[in-house]
């Protein structure tokens, strides 16, 4: 009551600060937290429902994945939907509620694109008419980071940058609020390019793999004379495609040089590759 306070115009932060910390700690609090927020929000008092969407977006930056899959529900997503309705509370929210809503479930079709639900829910809206476009989000939007978290994110691992966004999303100053959204999303996107790293490791490892095992039977059908010319023609291709492979690999190790059991992988590809590009040269390209 005291966070949604509608007779406040500033936002609580410290009532704000206590109600996620109560969500995280209760067994059940995610689910009794939209339960009353999502009260709150149909509340006819602007200010009270403009305040418990505050609420909300501070609570799906703090409260981690038990908050979010109750969020991503029917159950709850219906109760917002309530609020843009026309047959529901729609005709008497105001326009500024109807807005920040629509911006909250657009906001989360962005950092939850896994949530199908919640990308239902938005699509539903968009054919009924009820949201004619996108929205486009205020640069002082507070987005939270994708759930769940990558493991070793930066704020794991980087303690001064955990801190000052703990700090940042504590504020209620603007200007804060949108050097923390800078902060989320600059760190994102390092952890997106360190997730597409780990991603061509493994997907080029297991290539090197798979065509190591084909170059060997190729090789052992060769030896014996038992490799048709269509069949020579495509060892042929595979050993130009593992030689091509070569130089990806070094790419690799150079990017895995922090990180010694990735390192070591890339380089024992690295010797299977060798080896059979050897053998090829040794059995094949020799005669």
């Amino acid at each position: 009551d005291e966070a949604t306070d509608p007779s406040v115009s500033e936002e609580n932060w410290e009532c704000i600060q206590q109600f996620c910390e109560q969500v995280n700690a209760d067994t059940e609090g995610p689910w009794f937290a939209l339960r009353l927020l999502a009260h709150k929000i149909q509340s006819p008092q602007e200010g009270e429902a403009l305040h418990a969407l505050t609420v909300l977006e501070t609570c799906v930056n703090n409260c981690g994945d038990r908050f979010h899959s109750e969020m991503a529900k029917f159950r709850f997503l219906n109760e917002l939907i309530k609020v843009l309705s026309p047959k529901y509370y729609g005709i008497w929210s105001s326009e500024k509620v109807k807005s920040r809503v629509t911006e909250v479930i657009f906001s989360w079709t962005v950092w939850f694109p896994q949530e199908v639900k919640i990308q239902d829910a938005y699509q539903m809206l968009k054919k009924q008419g009820i949201v004619k476009e996108d929205p486009k989000l205020p640069e002082d939007k507070i987005l939270p980071p994708p759930s769940p978290r990558p493991q070793n994110s930066i704020f794991d691992t980087d303690e001064e940058k955990s801190k000052l966004l703990a700090r940042l999303l504590r504020s209620s100053h603007p200007e804060d609020l949108q050097a923390a959204n800078r902060l989320i999303q600059s760190a994102v996107k390092e952890e997106q390019e360190k997730s597409a790293q780990v991603s061509r490791r493994v997907n080029t490892i297991s290539e090197v793999s798979e065509n190591v095992k084909r170059m060997d039977e190729f090789l052992e059908s060769y030896r014996r004379g038992e490799l048709s010319p269509a069949a020579q023609e495509s060892l042929q291709a595979l050993f130009q495609r593992c030689e091509r492979l070569r130089p990806l690999l070094f790419r690799l190790a150079s990017e895995a040089v922090p990180d010694e059991e990735a390192l070591a992988e890339v380089l024992q590809a690295n010797d299977k590759l060798s080896r059979a590009l050897g053998q090829y040269r040794q059995v094949v390209a020799s005669q």
